[in-house]
Order: C-alpha cells, then sequence, then structure tokens
C-alpha cells in the first residue's frame, strides 16, 4: 500500500471536518513558506461540543485510512485543538480563538488550496 500524500490527506480531513460542518474551512499549502510541514487545514467550530466532533470526524476518517495522528496538543476547552499527521497540521479553533492568532494572516504568503465544492 503506498503512502497517502499530504494533499490527500489534507482533502480527505477537510471532507471529514466539512461534514461536520466546520466553519471557515481552509486549506493552505505552506509547502515553499514552512519547513515544518507541507499543508495547515485551518477550521472554526462554534462551541467545545462542535470542536471536539470536528476533530473526532478527522482523526476517525483517516485512521480508517490507516493514517494516523503523529501527535495531538489541545483540548476543546482551550478552544484549539491541533492535529500533527508530519506533512499535515490541522488547526480546529472556536471562533473568537481563531481570530485572535489569526494563522490566516501569518501565513499570508501561502496558497489555498482548492477544495472540490458539494
Amino acid at each position: 500500500m503506498t503512502t497517502p500524500s499530504a494533499e490527500w490527506k489534507a482533502r480527505r480531513a477537510a471532507r471529514a471536518a466539512l461534514d461536520k460542518r466546520a466553519g471557515d474551512l481552509v486549506v493552505l499549502d505552506v509547502q515553499r513558506v514552512s519547513s515544518v510541514t507541507d499543508y495547515f487545514l485551518i477550521c472554526s467550530g462554534k462551541s467545545t461540543t462542535h470542536l471536539e466532533t470536528i476533530t473526532e470526524a478527522i482523526r476517525g476518517d483517516l485512521k480508517g485510512q490507516g493514517v494516523h495522528v503523529l501527535h495531538a496538543e489541545g483540548v476543546a476547552e482551550s478552544g484549539w485543538v491541533l492535529l500533527d499527521y508530519g506533512d499535515v497540521l490541522m488547526h480546529v479553533f472556536l471562533e473568537d480563538t481563531r481570530l485572535y492568532y489569526a494563522l490566516e494572516r501569518l501565513w499570508g504568503d501561502a496558497p489555498v488550496l482548492p477544495l472540490d465544492p458539494s
């Protein structure tokens, strides 16, 4: 079995998050501006329960495809959960916390990966 690409993981996680009604989801291609990872997935939830639902959907979907999280940080109550898949970092925020950290602004030089509408 071939290892899924970073882009595949980002797209698969985006679909799982959107299926749980994640808000303002964006995937940034940071390959040219970061030596840490290839993609950032950033999305928002409306409550701590919603954050848990989104992060569990991402983890469950990718695990079902044989892709396991390398490291997870934060808890929903903190307003920010980070799932580290090595070549993809997934940030799930409460809306206010996301505004505060403004990752999209910090990584503004990174192009957005277009996602298929559905």
